[in-house]
């Protein structure tokens, strides 16, 4: 389906006055002074605030039915959830060492072509899908802009059984169909999938829907299991604290694998979250122009997580809790939303502050999220606040 650019950049002007009215609220940490309560703090960093039952840092004081059902969910739920996921995993890995056995490598990349690229390809979808049911996902409701007339599906299962029928059955067929699909090959593949960047969950998501490759840590590269998995997704690592992997040589990296992906069928879409960084999943932040220095088509993707306990929204918490809590939740929601592929103007093109701008605000739009100017250096500094300890000069900090 061709997105009109003339219309979306209307479109994505329309909320330009909430924009500018949510700029004009941020709080000025140099001026503001220092909150009063836990409540003004919150208030101060809406978008990284947690508003669960489990409270600040998921650390807050639970009714005791809350907290019977947490126990009991910790002695039953966790340890069978926590082997389903290792043995997904494990499974997973074993089929990329199978698959990059004796194929060749580019720079550490697996150049996986043929048998391979599909063993690789269909699997991996088959087993992200596997383990988002392992974390709750049972249902997951996806609205297709891209079609006409596009109508939400529920993908409803009551058991593994089924679950894996279903993607033995169907999930090959699927997947030829990618996010590019209907696409008019004049106006060109899209380059990249910009998504807003809730939770790691968010990743999982898109492996099983169009198993993209995204950016890491160069660390991820070495870790065991996912270390090999993330060179079959064809990663991009960078060493955010290098001096040699600064912001410029990272785009640069991220604009040269763009634009490959255009023009080979075969490479794997970029997977770009432009916050860069997560949100409690009500706000959005500024883009970073990394995903629109190519000038190329993107594919945005809004992803949703309503909750009744506890938010999967990554923020404000260490990681192993995080996880933790999610697995003792025995169901969690998702919606996406697939907005048609947004072909830059020539004014864009020319301009990527303009076209990730002009993406954000419809993605803010169609999402019903609120714009934030606040970044990765006030969260850091919201989450010193929140554990008790300074960071000097962390509001003046340049974003990574």
């Amino acid at each position: 389906m061709t997105l009109d650019t003339t219309a979306a950049a209307a479109a994505a002007d329309a909320p330009s006055s909430e924009a500018d009215a949510s700029d004009a609220v941020r709080p000025l940490l140099s001026d503001a002074g220092e909150p009063s309560s836990a409540e003004e703090l919150d208030a101060r960093y809406a978008p990284y605030a947690r508003r669960d039952a489990y409270g600040v840092m998921g650390r807050g004081p639970l009714a005791p039915t809350e907290a019977a059902r947490l126990a009991l969910a910790a002695a039953v739920l966790v340890p069978l959830r926590f082997v389903a996921g290792m043995l997904v995993l494990l499974l997973y890995y074993l089929v990329c060492r199978v698959c990059t056995l004796f194929a060749d490598a580019d720079e550490g990349r697996p150049r996986l072509a043929g048998w391979r690229r599909k063993a690789v390809l269909r699997s991996g979808c088959a087993l992200s899908r596997a383990m988002l049911f392992v974390f709750g996902f049972y249902w997951i409701r996806e609205t297709d802009k891209r079609l006409p007339n596009a109508e939400v599906s529920d993908v409803d299962v009551t058991s593994m059984a089924i679950f894996m029928i279903f993607l033995v059955r169907n999930w090959a067929h699927e997947q030829t169909q990618d996010v590019n699909q209907n696409q008019p090959e004049e106006l060109g593949r899209p380059g990249a999938i910009v998504s807003n960047h809730v939770s790691y969950v968010d990743i999982l998501y898109h492996m099983s829907a169009s198993f993209p490759s995204f950016v890491a840590k160069e660390s991820v590269s070495r870790l065991p299991l996912v270390g090999l998995i993330s060179k079959c997704l064809g990663c991009i690592f960078v060493q955010r604290e290098s001096k040699s992997s600064d912001s410029k040589g990272v785009s640069g990296a991220v604009t040269e694998r763009v634009l490959e992906v255009c023009k080979d069928k075969n490479t794997p879409m970029m997977l770009l979250f432009p916050e860069g960084t997560t949100t409690n999943g009500d706000y959005l932040l500024p883009f970073k122009t990394g995903a629109f220095l190519a000038s190329a088509p993107v594919q945005p993707v809004i992803l949703r997580y309503p909750y009744r306990r506890f938010s999967p929204a990554w923020d404000s918490m260490d990681g192993a809790r995080h996880v933790f809590l999610l697995l003792c939740q025995f169901v969690n929601y998702m919606e996406v939303v697939r907005l048609p592929v947004y072909y830059p103007s020539e004014k864009e093109k020319g301009d990527p502050k303009l076209y990730a701008n002009n993406v954000r605000k419809l993605i803010a739009m169609e999402g019903n999220l609120v714009l934030s100017n606040l970044g990765l250096a006030d969260k850091r500094v919201y989450h010193a606040a929140l554990s008790g300890s300074s960071l000097p000069g962390a509001q003046h900090e340049k974003d990574d």
